[in-house]
């Protein structure tokens, strides 16, 4: 991440261009139809980022599984909502009972006319509309052996210990994957068991490592040694498969050999000493090898459990809550109802009886002290049901199924165990039996946790949120459920620009195929108007940033109880830290990536805030690598990418605002360096030299581009490096990493080397408005009819090896008899004959616009150049599209662990270890809690301070009495003074303009410098200063607001 500038967008800029829904791509799960299970095509245009995740073969085997999931409150129809979306065969839904108010605190599909009417029923048609390719059917009776069959999943989210061992039985006999999960206020459990060998395929789902190699010795232990460029990655126990060997080459054909690592850029691959003499070359990439993984039945694994750790800071607690869990079941059973919200008579009994049994385990679940406390604890709320909960456990859970029919992943082994006490209130005294005893309300299974003083709190909440893309989504359906904003006093305020895409509806469940095109955030507040018609959500299409202050101004941010971010850009995300910092208000982050999740509590003067830490920037691809010396696909991709920019958008930009815009010229050639040279010969070529009267001549003209691009420039680079060229330490030029290239001859019956040909003639028309053609016989009998000379290698033609060769070249003098003779070109506008040009802006999710076919067959002909293996179309639009990949079980772990955290500032926490920073990984899976970091202290003067700290000035000043302030009250004497980008005052400055400005109000100083006038809605100024202390030193000091 980067700190960037201030964002133009709230997400990436929003697509307002009407998308004809006959025209989408189903290119390899189904036929369209309502309800169908014909998963022999996986339709791309629907799961195209969960396609990143998981991949074909896994999202095929996915499409031959039926699942079942039984019980439909909240964290079964969680679970429900998060395997529709993924795309299973079939999913049937399972409750006898009918539907109670307190359904409501947690299941988002029932409505509160509902009560009464069969759970099972009323969920089928709503989770049906999630996926039309998924058929989804209710079940109302009792669970047999016969029924069960049918699946190769079953889930039980609501189900006695008894139920759960025979139907662990009936799995286990016909080798159907069994889950168990259960949600008991803010307590999690769930159990898996996908048979006694169960084989995982890719257990990290992380694209293989791949390294050059350098070297590799003949030996007992061969040791190859790679490229000092990159550290090799890999780990001891990783396999390796090798390519492009030379001299070695029995490597090139063997079987995956097993590494050890001895360093950063070396490993061990065992005997090599049969093998031929290594010379050159090579890469080695890991292997995924399966992994075969045994589970325990449920009637075995209850005594001899086997715990996954979620939080490291509660090492000793699953094997205490594997006890509550079992006492729980027996308390039911004994008592015929769950024990009573926060009272002590239940709580005590509840004590007793875990006592009780954990005397009677036999095996490594009997622990050695019976936590009494924690046993009362989880008494008081085992009657909760809460939206937070079932999202978090939901989304693991879901994520597990997935795991079970695809085989990619690892799974839980066995048992999985969350708490998230911490959002308990500190003072506990407020929670008794009577305030958290149910009110016949939709919120009971929430007040049964935290009563009804904190429920009215809830409600009275006002809060912000950021984006209503993924994240947001389940935000909101999380926040409805739990009242927040949903009180007279209360608001939720939503701002997304976007609008819905057909990509989107596979995870961003609030939206329907027919909300296609329909604003964001309009569409996801009806939603969870409908979810729980008490929430008062306004619906916005803003930016956030610079532009939109007006509307989000001090007034706005005063009413606020916080933030919530669910961006996907980071500019966007620094911007509204920076606007929380300001304001003082708390900040809930969050984002996701494929399995992988993490989330941030900002809490004004205690925490750092986000921007506070960054990661470290994305590492660029070197300009002559991509120029001349490409060695992955990664790299040819780009320059496909800044070779359509330049053809088709920069290039036409700049023809059109010549057509528009009478100054361009001038403005032009004030540019620096070739960038007027370059400029001008664009709008040359663009208007006369490469200017299309018809289609014939779009066609002449991408014949032309691809001899250019794809045999002139590499005969050229090759004439001046030939492939035995010797540097001048006498080591080969064309060694590793550089690879040797070879010119392409044009075949218009090769596939590739056709579709590069349409492409860029569609798009090169689309931009005269031309008829573009789809015709492929027009196009290769045109393309076959155009003549093309041929390239003679030239002597003294330049070319840049190192990146500094090829920024001198950049930054050379502007050639002024190039400029002055380039203008005398430029025909007269009004000579044009009214020529309108349509520059084309990258789109990757449309498949009719020629852009991505333009990338993928530019990229692979390069690739060809350079013998690198090509990428397909879908590999190709997540690289050169830089897609994020996504699902919907990450969103809903996420939002969950968030909405916790919201608990917890409602709540007035203001403890550091009360709250929890979080990372996920849900293919691993790994949970990984934190305290968040502490706001740095700085110090000046004696004096503390945070980033959270600043300077107020209340009444006006004059730039002297603002100096003379600091000086006299805090011993800060002012070196330079500066307010957004505009410097105010400096010790160095000319002596007649320091005087004025000091008597100036400093009001008037901003007004002077900026030569801007102060935006009405603007009700204080943020001055930066740059002070010494009281010795003299330089001194960091807090920002200081100057209210008007």
């Amino acid at each position: 991440m980067s700190t960037g500038g201030i964002p133009s967008s709230l997400s990436p800029p929003a697509k307002r261009k009407k998308v004809s829904l006959g025209d989408t791509n189903v290119i390899d799960m189904a036929d369209g139809t309502n309800g169908s299970n014909n998963h022999a095509h996986i339709d791309e245009s629907l799961y195209s980022r969960q396609l990143y995740v998981l991949g074909h073969e896994a999202m095929h085997r996915m499409a031959t599984a039926d699942v079942l999931i039984s019980g439909m409150r909240g964290l079964g129809v969680e679970v429900a909502k998060n395997v529709i979306l993924a795309g299973v065969r079939s999913v049937t839904v399972h409750d006898e009972g009918n539907i109670v108010m307190s359904d409501l605190s947690s299941q988002f599909f029932f409505r509160e006319e509902e009560v009464g009417q069969s759970r099972a029923d009323i969920c089928v048609k709503r989770l049906g509309e999630l996926n039309s390719y998924v058929p989804t059917t209710a079940s109302k009776d009792k669970l047999t052996a016969e029924f069960i069959k049918k699946f190769k999943v079953v889930v039980l989210t609501s189900s006695t210990l008894d139920e759960q061992l025979q139907i662990s039985k009936q799995c286990r006999e016909n080798n159907i994957a069994l889950i168990i999960a259960s949600n008991r206020g803010l307590f999690g459990q769930v159990f898996c068991d996908f048979g006694d060998q169960f084989t995982v395929i890719d257990t990290t789902g992380d694209a293989p490592q791949t390294a050059m190699i350098a070297s590799i010795t003949k030996d007992e232990q061969g040791v190859v040694t790679c490229l000092d460029e990159v550290r090799h990655g890999f780990v001891d126990g990783d396999y390796v498969t090798f390519s492009e060997v030379q001299g070695m080459e029995e490597l090139n054909s063997a079987e995956p050999r097993r590494i050890e690592v001895t360093g950063p850029y070396t490993f061990k691959i065992g005997d090599t000493r049969g093998f031929s003499d290594y010379k050159i070359g090579g890469i080695a990439t890991e292997a995924k090898m399966p992994k075969r993984v045994h589970f325990e039945p449920l009637e075995k694994a209850l005594n001899e459990p086997l715990f996954l750790e979620s939080d490291f800071s509660k090492f000793d607690r699953p094997p205490q809550l594997h006890l509550a869990y079992r006492t729980l079941h027996e308390y039911i059973k004994k008592e015929g109802c769950l024990p009573k919200p926060w009272c002590k008579t239940d709580g005590d009994k509840f004590a007793e009886l875990a006592a009780e049994i954990n005397s009677s385990v036999i095996g490594t679940a009997k622990v050695d002290e019976v936590d009494g406390k924690l046993m009362r604890q989880f008494a008081n709320i085992a009657a909760g049901d809460l939206c937070p909960m079932d999202a978090f456990m939901g989304g693991v859970v879901a994520q597990e199924v997935m795991k079970a029919v695809s085989e990619k992943f690892h799974p839980i082994v066995q048992w999985f165990y969350f708490d998230a006490l911490e959002c308990l209130p500190c003072d506990r005294s407020v929670l008794t039996e009577e305030n958290c005893a149910p009110q016949g309300s939709r919120y009971d299974g929430q007040i049964a946790v935290f009563g009804r003083d904190f429920q009215k709190k809830l409600e009275g909440q006002k809060w912000f949120v950021v984006g209503a893309g993924a994240i947001g989504c389940e935000l909101l359906k999380n926040f409805a459920l739990m009242g927040l904003g949903c009180g007279r006093d209360g608001k939720i305020f939503v701002t997304d620009m976007d609008l819905i895409e057909r990509s989107n509806l596979n995870r961003q469940f609030l939206f329907r195929p027919w909300d296609v095109q329909k604003a964001k955030s309009v569409t996801a507040a009806e939603a969870v108007k409908v979810m729980n018609p008490a929430i008062n959500i306004v619906p916005q299409e803003n930016k956030v940033g610079l532009e939109t202050e007006g509307i989000y101004d001090d007034d706005f941010f005063s009413q606020l109880n916080g933030v919530a971010n669910a961006l996907d850009n980071i500019d966007a995300r620094l911007y509204m830290d920076r606007r929380c910092v300001f304001y003082e208000k708390p900040l809930l982050e969050s984002g996701t990536l494929g399995t992988k999740g993490n989330t941030q509590v900002v809490i004004p003067h205690l925490t750092e805030s986000y921007g506070a830490s960054q990661d470290p920037p994305e590492k660029e691809i070197p300009i002559c690598t991509l120029k001349n010396f490409p060695n992955a696909i990664e790299h040819t991709l780009q320059w496909a990418r800044d070779l359509f920019a330049g053809l088709f958008k920069q290039a036409p930009e700049n023809a059109a605002l010549y057509l528009m815009d009478p100054t361009f010229v001038d403005r032009t050639c004030q540019l620096p360096g070739s960038q007027p040279v370059e400029a001008l010969q664009s709008v040359v070529k663009a208007l006369v030299e490469e200017r299309p009267e018809d289609y014939k001549d779009c066609v002449k003209w991408a014949r032309h581009l691809f001899g250019e691009l794809y045999h002139n420039q590499i005969a050229q680079l090759l004439y001046n490096f030939p492939k035995d060229q010797l540097t001048k330490e006498g080591a080969p030029f064309w060694a590793p990493p550089k690879r040797c290239p070879h010119p392409l001859d044009f075949d218009s019956t090769n596939k590739t080397h056709l579709d590069f040909i349409i492409s860029a003639a569609n798009l090169k028309a689309v931009i005269y408005g031309l008829q573009p053609h789809r015709d492929l016989d027009l196009v290769k009998n045109l393309v076959d009819s155009v003549e093309v000379p041929t390239f003679v290698p030239q002597s003294g033609v330049r070319i840049a090896v190192t990146d500094a060769e090829a920024q001198a070249a950049n930054q050379g003098q502007t050639d002024t008899e190039t400029v002055e003779d380039l203008k005398k070109s430029l025909p007269p506008v009004e000579s044009l004959g009214g020529l309108k040009i349509f520059p084309q802006e990258f789109e990757k999710d449309d498949d009719s616009n020629f852009h991505m076919d333009f990338i993928v067959s530019a990229s692979n002909l390069r690739a060809e150049n350079y013998g690198i293996a090509p990428a397909d179309r879908h590999k190709s639009k997540l690289i050169a599209g830089k897609i994020i990949p996504a699902i919907a079980t990450t969103t809903s772990v996420v939002s969950g662990l968030v909405s916790l955290e919201l608990y917890k500032i409602v709540q007035g926490h203001s403890k550091l270890e009360d709250f929890k920073n979080s990372f996920i990984n849900l293919a691993l899976p790994l949970f990984v809690f934190s305290d968040p970091i502490a706001a740095q202290q700085k110090e000046y003067n004696g004096e503390k301070w945070t980033l959270w700290d600043r300077f107020q000035i209340n009444h006006p000043m004059t730039l002297k009495e603002f100096i003379e302030h600091f000086e006299r009250n805090l011993k800060l004497k002012i070196s330079m003074l500066s307010q957004g980008v505009s410097l105010l005052y400096s010790f160095f400055m000319q002596k007649a303009a320091r005087e004025e400005r000091m008597q100036m109000l400093m009001p008037d100083i901003v007004r002077k410098v900026s030569r801007k006038p102060i935006e009405p809605h603007v009700k204080s100024l943020v001055f930066e200063i740059c002070c010494d202390d009281e010795n003299g030193e330089d001194v960091e000091v807090p920002f200081v607001v100057y209210h008007l």
